[in-house]
């Protein structure tokens, strides 16, 4: 034991807790090891072992404290407690270790994080390295050496962490240890940073008595409003902050990069006893709901109701995520090549959403892809339906803007079996798609189209240097074969929710302008932009008490549908009593006059703001959010009617969950079109507006900013298509150009 005393001239300041088995490490620099210490508490938070709040404050302290000594003397007074093992590593790179503070507590079944805390005398950056006797295979064969295997062990290696030790004095590293077993047991372990850095005399080792805390089953109750059985979300913590199950270590169907996990009606979770708070709820048309649980010896049954704000699907809108993946960027890709249909189906129902597209791109391509059958899924179950269909990323055209390509009949580019042989050009994919009657559009719009604007619209030209609507400038222009030979829009929808509200929309806001009729739809692209979870950009599409994978897409190619967070709605959108979506939506006048447009609208805030969002700017993730709807402190929100991208009719409205009916008036003088939204939390899909017959060209500035995009995006570009594409290229981006400049000539109005 030792007082952590800090000398500062003459006086002596104690920098933390006053005893300590933990030796106190000095003449540290300071801003290195600032940056590891954060990069640790972020680690904890990651595998689900969050410093309290008492803790997180003592560190941001310590962390602001610019005298070097006194600053690292307070950091070790916060870490040391949860250090488990202290290893020195002297100029020779002899390694010794001696027990930590932490309490040697492990959970039966589980993973427990704890600290090591690294004295690093000779500046190794090497790996450093943890092994035990005890660990091993874990099975529960009878044989004695195997049964002694109760226990593995490894470092956490994964973001923000870096994989070998820094060569600071001193850094902390988190290693995970897991039980088989309950009860006492004890385990040798051992640590090293390479071959011969032993030290003599054993001290590399130390003996660490466990004591691991059996773990009970607890069932669950878990049925949707009408009583019938369902599946939820659960996110489940004990009193120290620790999330269960541990994150860093789940498997398929729980996700690592999730706090929650989700759970069906009759199944169980083992947990320790203890004190749990347990966050309950099913996507965000439901009200969250928190409680306080224990465990005990005595049989648990935990039983939750789900309880609503909103149900769209009995007004029949269904909801729907065009854009989820099972494998690449956050998901497991090893060994598996990402997660099966129904661990995303799971994920799916958790978050009560109607439709999931199970999108196969680049990162394990070719595993993933005999997925595919052209239907739905068989883990599907009306109403919830997965369906594996494509996304051209990592791949062909993606390069030029990324792809989605939905409701296909076969999922492969003819001339190959594998994702190296499409083509460059988006024009020739979606040419491709389309001959099959597929429904298809740019993914996550916005990149690419970065402007340091926050009007809607507005005339800045975008670089056209990233992966969203980038090629959709010149592809919405063309008019390609569908299934039956007929000429169809090559393009039928923009993504939006999942990037900045005004990149992705003031491109659809100008080609809208332009006279073309692309619709909007909601996507997430669950795990890689978002990973929270599933449906955070949603669609409802507007469709009869029975419909299919095939209509749900229709309903957006018609633009018969809203996109949502899923916290506002906007349904039942009617121009002079015609519905949205039918018959083009298209209303013709003989000359110029009034349109009443009126629809059903709701949202739902929280009582008290959440100004860690609302001071955000629309650059910053959530970019699609409620909150950032509402209006000052109150709880209300305003449902703006645009007419060519300008608000012509405002109301607001109170986010308390209740569906309103309103009503809204515009003069007409001009074909043009006309939306309703709730910025930046709902959307409509337009109206058409035609007036004695004329087509729509609202703008000759939107005309000339998308001539002038087609400029920007080909010397962006030219480069990316290559061979024989290159010539189709220049008369794709030539075809464009021509169009848009008769468009410009009928403009009658700047």
């Amino acid at each position: 034991m030792k007082a952590f005393l800090v000398t500062l001239g003459c006086s002596v300041v104690v920098a933390g807790p006053v005893f300590s088995a933990v030796p106190l490490v000095h003449g540290v620099e300071l801003q290195p090891l600032r940056a590891q210490v954060k990069r640790v508490a972020e680690a904890l938070d990651v595998v689900g072992a969050p410093l309290d709040a008492r803790e997180k404050s003592a560190l941001d302290a310590a962390l602001a404290e610019s005298d070097p000594e006194l600053a690292g003397a307070k950091i070790q007074a916060v870490l040391d407690p949860h250090v488990l093992l202290a290893v020195d590593i002297n100029p020779e790179m002899r390694v010794k270790v001696l027990p930590g503070d932490a309490a040697p507590r492990l959970v039966e079944a589980g993973w427990r994080p704890f600290l090591v805390k690294v004295h690093n005398l000779s500046g190794t950056t090497a790996e450093l390295r943890a092994n035990s006797p005890q660990a091993g295979r874990l099975d529960k064969s009878p044989s004695s050496q195997v049964a002694d295997r109760w226990m593995a062990m490894e470092f956490y290696t994964g973001q923000p962490l870096l994989g070998k030790l820094g060569g600071l004095p001193l850094e902390y590293r988190v290693l995970q240890v897991y039980s088989r077993d309950a009860g006492k047991r004890e385990a040798k372990i051992a640590m090293d940073v390479g071959q011969g850095t032993q030290d003599l005399g054993f001290r590399s080792e130390a003996n660490v008595l466990f004591d691991c805390v059996p773990a009970r089953a607890v069932r669950l109750r878990i049925v949707d409003e009408d009583g019938a059985p369902t599946t939820a979300s659960l996110k489940i913590t004990d009193a120290q902050g620790h999330v269960y199950p541990a994150p860093a270590k789940r498997l398929a169907p729980d996700f690592s990069f999730h706090p929650q996990v989700y759970r069906g009606d009759g199944e169980e979770m083992r947990l320790p006893d203890g004190h749990y708070v347990v966050d309950f709820r099913r996507g965000p048309e439901s009200l969250p709901e928190r409680r306080e649980v224990d465990v005990t010896a005595t049989p648990g049954e935990w039983s939750f109701r789900v309880k609503r704000w909103i149900d769209p699907s009995k007004s029949g809108w269904i909801s729907g995520d065009h854009h989820i993946h099972a494998a690449g960027c956050a998901h497991y890709t090893q060994p598996t090549e990402g997660v099966l249909a129904t661990d995303m189906m799971r994920h799916v129902l958790g978050e009560d959403l109607k439709v999931g597209a199970n999108l196969t791109w680049g990162p394990c391509f070719d595993y993933q892809k005999q997925f595919f059958r052209g239907v739905d899924d068989p883990v599907s179950r009306f109403p919830y339906l997965l369906r594996y269909d494509v996304e051209v990323s990592g791949f062909g055209s993606h390069e030029s803007g990324h792809l989605c390509l939905l409701r296909l009949r076969e999922q492969m580019y003819p001339g190959g079996d594998s994702s190296h042989h499409w083509p460059k050009l988006g024009l020739n994919t979606l040419r491709w798609a389309k001959r099959q009657g597929a429904l298809v559009g740019p993914a996550h719009s916005g990149w690419g189209l970065k402007v340091n604007e926050s009007d809607l619209p507005n005339l800045v030209v975008p670089p056209y240097d990233g992966i969203g609507a980038n090629e959709y400038i010149v592809d919405v222009t063309h008019d390609v074969p569908g299934p039956d030979g007929k000429l169809v829009p090559a393009v039928d929808f923009l993504s939006t929710v999942d990037t900045p509200y005004v990149w992705e929309l003031n491109m659809w806001y100008q080609t809208l302008n332009a006279g073309y009729r692309t619709r909007i739809s909601g996507e997430t692209d669950f795990p890689c932009i978002y990973g929270e979870r599933v449906g955070l950009g949603r669609s409802y599409v507007h469709l009869g008490s029975k419909w299919t994978y095939e209509d749900w897409c229709e309903g957006i190619r018609a633009g018969r549908n809203y996109v949502s967070d899923g916290f506002s709605h906007l349904m039942d959108f009617k121009a002079d009593g015609r519905e949205m979506g039918a018959e083009g939506s298209e209303v013709r006048l003989a000359s110029a006059g009034r349109v009443r447009f009126t629809a059903r609208v709701a949202s739902r805030l929280e009582e008290r703001p959440d100004e860690s969002i609302a001071r955000r700017p629309y650059t910053d993730q959530p970019f699609w959010h409620v909150e950032r709807a509402r209006i000052g402190t109150t709880r209300e929100v305003p449902v703006e009617l645009i007419a060519n991208g300008a608000v012509v009719a405002r109301t607001t409205l109170v986010a308390d969950g209740t569906m309103r009916e309103i009503t809204m008036d515009a003069n007409v003088e001009r074909s043009g079109w006309y939306a309703l939204r709730i910025l930046p939390s709902a959307h409509t899909n337009p109206f058409f507006v035609t007036v004695g017959g004329q087509p729509i060209r609202a703008s000759r500035r939107s005309v000339q900013w998308c001539l002038d995009g087609v400029e920007r995006c080909w010397k962006s570009k030219e480069r990316l298509y290559v061979g024989a594409e290159h010539g189709q290229a220049v008369e794709a981006y030539e075809h464009a150009r021509v169009e848009y400049r008769r468009r410009l000539a009928e403009c009658t109005v700047d």
